[in-house]
């Protein structure tokens, strides 16, 4: 398939059972519940899928991945975009998130394959906590919406038109 029929494609990463490291599933979430995206943008709940997610990656160019990311002295909440390229050449370690294989496994296995996309970029959170639990911690739960519209801002970048969900309002008799 080449890179003008592909879609472009969201990501989320994730286990939702190890507190923190749910966030790129709860942002997935979040964007399918606050707006209307076309049919032009797929958005996929990864969870931890590993090599399992080739397919979708290989289908879809641009790809942004949302995942959590552990780099050295960074503040837990704190948030970091960058490309492929950048987590290759070090600026963040190629295992973002205890997940058995790393994305950047994946890329490469695509590559090889020659059925990259040309443009992958993350968008992470650092976490509190990976510890088993349902819930996230507060500094890490308070940025999925801040992730959700940086996401948002950059397909609407790409010439998306995405639109937010309607609230649904109940009507209420005057008497």
């Amino acid at each position: 398939m080449d890179n003008e029929n592909k879609k472009t494609g969201i990501l989320g990463i994730g286990n939702l059972l190890l507190s923190d490291e749910s966030f790129g599933i709860h942002v997935t979430r979040y964007l399918e519940a606050q707006y209307r995206f076309p049919d032009s943008v797929t958005i996929l709940d990864g969870g931890t899928a590993g090599i399992y997610m080739a397919p979708f990656i290989e289908t879809h160019d641009p790809v942004f991945v949302v995942d959590v990311v552990n780099l050295k002295g960074a503040a837990p909440g704190s948030l970091y975009t960058f490309t492929a390229d950048e987590a290759r050449n070090g600026s963040m370690q190629s295992r973002m998130s205890p997940h058995q294989l790393g994305i950047l496994d994946i890329l490469d296995i695509c590559k090889l394959r020659d059925i990259s996309p040309e443009t992958v970029e993350f968008f992470c959170v650092v976490p509190e906590s990976l510890a088993t639990g349902l819930e996230m911690s507060a500094s890490v739960a308070a940025q999925i919406g801040k992730i959700g519209d940086l996401l948002v801002q950059r397909l609407k970048g790409l010439g998306h038109t995405i639109d937010p969900q309607m609230i649904k309002r109940e009507k209420r008799c005057h008497a």
